[in-house]
């Protein structure tokens, strides 16, 4: 009779990439985010179904990852949908709870619902026709439109009127 092999220590996470899809504007929105986040894992952005995407993955379904954001772990872990998401927070510094809490069977219906919020959103959303490409993975997120209603950083006020009340 022989032994069972003894099982090897799962290797830790040292850094995640995350596929998106370049086309997509809350995609693009989400990435910015997540740069702009500390990060306790390091996170790697590539455009999904992009030459270096194919190139890095050649065995992943690169149609799947174009309309699922798909993550991808230093040892080769693939994650999709909700649970791409949630090692993205897993990731991040301030995140990383929530992460957990999320990953949780009574967490995971909210972070699944989640996911279809934002696909509902993101097929608004994505950019469509000629000059909307990112072939070299730098696309243009257009800046937002200045709010009219704000007044900017020392801007004088409107009259008042005798009874308190703005004139406009």
């Amino acid at each position: 009779m022989t032994a069972p092999a003894p099982r090897q220590a799962a290797q830790p996470v040292r850094g995640l990439t995350v596929l998106y899809d370049a086309q997509c504007r809350l995609c693009r929105a989400v990435h910015f985010w997540l740069e702009r986040q500390k990060q306790l894992v390091p996170l790697t952005f590539v455009p999904a179904g992009s030459t270096n995407a194919r190139m890095r993955y050649p065995g992943l379904n690169h149609q799947a990852t174009l309309e699922d954001i798909t993550v991808i772990g230093d040892g080769g872990q693939i994650f999709s949908g909700d649970a791409a998401w949630i090692a993205c927070l897993w990731a991040l510094a301030k995140h990383r709870g929530l992460a957990h809490r999320l990953a949780t069977p009574a967490g995971r219906p909210f972070a699944r619902a989640a996911v279809l919020v934002a696909a509902k959103l993101r097929a608004s959303l994505t950019d469509v026709g000629p000059g909307t490409g990112c072939a070299d993975g730098a696309c243009d997120v257009p800046a937002p439109e200045p709010y009219e209603g704000r007044r900017e950083h020392g801007a004088k006020r409107a009259p008042r009127a005798p009874t308190g009340t703005h004139r406009f």
